[in-house]
């Protein structure tokens, strides 16, 4: 297996509009990021994926891009951005940018002019239609609830938004299109990033023709159906070509729908076109039936079904980001772990262990590292998040469901979560801001925060530090073998690791009781590389609640 640098690197996201408010307006900002910088040094990240920060008008908090090449009012200037990648590499921390280029904001200079006339010579940067019987031209509806199509009055004639209305779909069939987005990504290459996170790539390539789509519920087609289209591939193969292999970059799709056998092609080992992606599979196993609202827990036996395909798939063939928290993903504690004080601490850690000892790059997201949970919504008006205020207002006034049912299962879920202000000390609003901030702080700061743990040994923060340090220090960590044990037990999540004659022996126990295993003959003299909880010997066969170890021999 070939190594290289962004295999063996872990990765922190930033959602900057939360991270950390430098100038007091309630927003974070590209000078706050630059201030925590030593912050993240001190966690022994790698690299840093900023979310969005280019110039919009932030209908969907800046993944809705009026200008790729200039930088959002709130966060700053190009000469800040210029600060912090200098700062960043200064300590050896690299910054992959994200690129959002399914769509753009209908307020980009592309859009203006293609929504102009019919004959203007942007009018096919976008996905223009008819009207089919005086309605949309066919029955897909948005990931944002309602159609995927507006009705343009100038023009007479509908536009594709897979996302808002206020952010239609590129036309990537359109090779001057292609060029564009090209051109751009080249000249932040040249600026001196170090890659890009790609927003919803595999919606790049619509389906020939348009055609209706099977129903996702009693309204609209199923807007999944634009994932995986029949030109994805050749034409990430030439953004590869034109682009990215002429730097020493890191690549990630975010690929919706993506199955396995697609994924070695987005993530082939010979590099034709990205170095991994995003599947969102096991992230979905908590939803409801019907969509992924639901109050309930994360079923371990499906999950541990659902990453073992993904870590034996892509062994050797293609390469797994390692993530259960992202900026569009609820806080995992409260999703596998247990929020609760008594178990919020060790179960974030368990959770930590889980994932951070499988083959893959990991990601973190911004305050997992500190074991934040999700927020105590209490009505639709706490809800910043278009996602979540559109589905409320759908599934109760166009489908019938109750308010006091269908509140708790999307304030569960809801994107807000993990958008909430980093929680960085005890000091009013948790030290993001001196400001009102633009989203409330969890009221659990004063218990939750950086500077308390930073300074604690025992403190998830502690924690993450020590896992980081260790895939830095083992190979086997980063390209071992995996092998799952226990596959049919709902509380132990039990696996194997081994390369060139070392094995790892990874142990996490996800319920709130004990339970009784013991390591393999094999495992019992060897090396306790990390656990947490000191409290019982290992070989007494006795795991406590959330317990979790490591053991290394070879």
């Amino acid at each position: 297996m070939k190594k290289t640098w962004w295999k063996e690197s872990v990765i922190y996201q930033i959602y900057p509009r939360s991270f950390a408010d430098s100038n007091g307006d309630g927003i974070g900002d590209l000078n706050g990021i630059t201030s925590k910088l030593d912050y993240l040094k001190d966690l022994g990240i790698d690299v840093i994926w900023l979310s969005p920060v280019y110039k919009s008008p932030n209908d969907d908090n800046g993944y809705d891009i009026s200008d790729y090449e200039a930088i959002m009012d709130e966060f700053g200037t190009m000469e800040d951005f210029d600060r912090l990648l200098s700062e960043a590499h200064a300590r050896g921390i690299k910054i992959v940018m994200d690129l959002v280029v399914n769509h753009t904001s209908d307020e980009h200079k592309w859009f203006v002019e293609s929504r102009a006339s019919k004959d203007n010579p942007k009018r096919d940067y976008y996905i223009w239609r008819e009207g089919r019987d005086g309605k949309e031209p066919n029955n897909w509806g948005s990931w944002f609830s309602g159609s995927a199509w507006q009705y343009d009055k100038a023009t007479d004639m509908y536009y594709l938004h897979l996302f808002s209305p206020k952010q239609p779909d590129l036309n990537w069939d359109n090779p001057v299109v292609r060029k564009e987005v090209f051109d751009m990504m080249t000249r932040w290459c040249e600026k001196g990033i170090d890659g890009f996170r790609m927003d919803v790539i595999s919606l790049i390539s619509k389906p020939e023709g348009l055609p209706d789509a099977p129903l996702m519920n009693e309204l609209y087609g199923d807007c999944g159906c634009t994932a995986n289209g029949p030109h994805v591939h050749e034409y990430l193969q030439e953004m590869n070509r034109e682009v990215l292999s002429k730097y020493d970059i890191m690549t990630v799709g975010e690929t919706a729908c993506v199955t396995l056998e697609e994924a070695k092609k987005y993530a082939n080992s010979e590099g034709t076109e990205l170095n991994m992606v995003f599947q969102f599979e096991h992230v979905g196993l908590d939803g409801d039936a019907e969509f992924k609202w639901s109050t309930r827990k994360m079923p371990l036996v499906p999950l541990k079904e659902n990453l073992t395909k993904w870590q034996k798939g892509l062994d050797g063939v293609a390469w797994n980001s390692l993530f259960f928290c992202n900026h569009d993903q609820p806080r995992v504690i409260n999703r596998l772990g247990d929020p609760s004080d008594e178990y919020r601490e060790v179960s974030a850690k368990c959770i930590a262990t889980c994932l951070h000892m499988m083959q893959g790059t990991p990601y973190v997201y911004q305050g997992e590292e500190l074991g934040m949970t999700n927020y105590p919504f209490r009505s639709v008006k706490d809800f910043n998040d278009l996602e979540s205020i559109n589905a409320y207002y759908e599934l109760t006034e166009k489908m019938g469901w109750k308010p006091s049912e269908i509140f708790p299962k999307i304030a569960n879920k809801s994107r807000d979560n993990a958008r909430t202000p980093m929680q960085w000390d005890d000091s009013p609003n948790a030290g993001f801001t001196t400001g009102r901030p633009w989203l409330a702080v969890n009221p659990n700061y004063t218990k939750i925060n950086a500077a308390e743990q930073v300074m604690r040994e025992d403190s998830v923060f502690s924690y993450y530090k020590k896992l980081i340090e260790l895939r830095h220090n083992y190979d086997i960590i980063v390209y071992g073998h995996y092998e799952l044990l226990l596959a049919e037990d709902p509380e132990l999540y039990v696996y194997t690791r081994e390369l060139d004659g070392k094995k790892l022996l990874v142990v996490c126990n996800f319920s709130d009781h004990e339970r009784e295993f013991m390591p393999d003959e094999e495992f019992r003299d060897g090396k306790v590389l990390i656990r947490n909880l000191d409290n019982n010997n290992i070989l007494d066969g006795i795991l406590e609640p959330y317990e979790a170890y490591v053991l290394y021999t070879g």
